[in-house]
């Protein structure tokens, strides 16, 4: 069965940092191109980062750029994403998925992982 799980989300504050996880099962992650999205409260889903088949090219969201991070690890099959001087407005549920520009989507959207920046 396809399935992507992420976590990793937690309540911290302005400026911490935070590395989410994605792991993935019943396919490999190098075979696709890959994204994180977040969705702010009230607001609708956006993709903030994106990298390519095998650990390639990256892309970010400016209002993320030089802040986070998107990497794979293939031995673990899992991606992450590293977020560093988190701020309020990164608060959103973050959620992982192919990069829909390059392909479908796997399986469907799961529940995410909550990210709260507040002090």
């Amino acid at each position: 069965q396809v399935q992507l799980v992420e976590s990793g989300g937690a309540l911290v504050q302005p400026g911490e940092s935070l590395t989410l996880s994605c792991k993935a099962s019943g396919f490999s992650l190098s075979t696709r191109a890959m994204a994180w999205f977040r969705q702010p409260p009230g607001e609708k889903r956006e993709v903030i980062a994106s990298i390519g088949r095998s650990s390639g090219r990256t892309e970010y969201k400016d209002s993320v750029k030089g802040r986070f991070t998107i990497s794979v690890d293939n031995t673990e099959n899992t991606m992450y994403l590293q977020m560093n001087n988190l701020k309020p407005e990164d608060t959103a549920v973050y959620h992982c998925n192919a990069d829909l520009r390059m392909g479908p989507l796997i399986g469907s959207w799961g529940q995410g992982t909550q990210v709260t920046v507040s002090s």
